[in-house]
């Protein structure tokens, strides 16, 4: 129980820290020359979004190389004294392939900042996050969407710092979405955005239920499949609305109520909410 409370006062501070780095970043555009600020971010996240993607990548390129290209494995491993590693990486020939791979679309995406390799970079960011990131509960969970859901509303529809910080930041920390793809093809330069945020945040909710679901040693992964056709509804409904008033909206405004609310749904019908 004290770890359950620490965690959600971890959560609720998430909040704060969010809006302060949000809000931090609103006046260092406001301050500082944007071209400068995103030429640094454009090297961070360079180096980044290669690692990502190279880690998304591995298991299906590994299937596809040739076996002229042999499988060698290799380990670094650097000590300080006797006892403490400092870097101890093991990683294989496969492993460089898929390095040399996502190096190509990271300068690609260096020099030509084309919006298909900002999304590879963008997908890979968020499959790591969610990869990376769990919850420990659901009541968690809800916590963390509901104070996410204010955050979201508050920051699109009570300021304009939202949507400045996220035209502004030229970083694979969005995905965009060719509103002219019909008529331009792929020079399209009338873009839709959505936050990486607003897939990891869900996403990490949503895998809590599959271990929920696997947990529970059913052949079905009810509340699994159920929330994720929910998320996908509520980013239909999202885009449907943006694409009617011609207005930026807090994706979380329809998402939230999509993942929290299915799962309780689902429980309540099954006789589960206890559970």
């Amino acid at each position: 129980r004290g770890l359950g409370d620490v965690y959600k006062r971890q959560i609720f501070f998430f909040q704060i820290i969010a809006s302060c780095a949000l809000f931090g970043l609103y006046i260092f555009f406001k301050i500082f020359s944007k071209e400068y600020i995103n030429l640094l971010l454009t090297g961070y996240f360079f180096v980044l979004g290669v690692l990502a993607l190279s880690h998304l990548i591995t298991p299906v390129i590994s299937k596809l190389v040739p076996s002229s290209i042999p499988f060698v494995p290799f380990h670094i491993k650097f000590t300080k004294g006797a006892n403490e590693d400092l870097i101890d990486y093991k990683f294989t020939s496969y492993d460089i392939v898929c390095l040399v791979l996502s190096s190509i679309i990271g300068v690609w995406y260096l020099f030509k900042k084309h919006w298909i390799a900002n999304n590879l970079f963008g997908l890979a960011f968020a499959v790591n996050g969610v990869e990376l990131l769990h919850l420990n509960n659901i009541i968690t969970g809800c916590i963390l969407l509901g104070g996410l859901f204010v955050y979201d509303i508050f920051w699109v529809f009570g300021t304009n710092v939202m949507v400045t910080v996220a035209k502004s930041f030229e970083a694979p920390i969005k995905l965009v979405f060719p509103q002219d793809l019909l008529a331009n093809g792929l020079n399209a330069s009338n873009f839709a955005m959505l936050g990486l945020g607003d897939i990891v945040i869900p996403g990490i909710f949503i895998a809590l239920l599959l271990r929920f679901d696997c947990s529970l040693k059913r052949k079905s992964s009810l509340y699994f499949y159920a929330t994720f056709i929910a998320y996908f509804m509520g980013l239909m409904a999202t885009i449907f609305v943006m694409h009617v008033y011609k207005h930026a909206q807090p994706a979380l405004l329809y998402l939230v109520p999509a993942c929290v609310a299915t799962p309780i749904l689902v429980a309540a019908v099954r006789g589960e909410l206890k559970m």
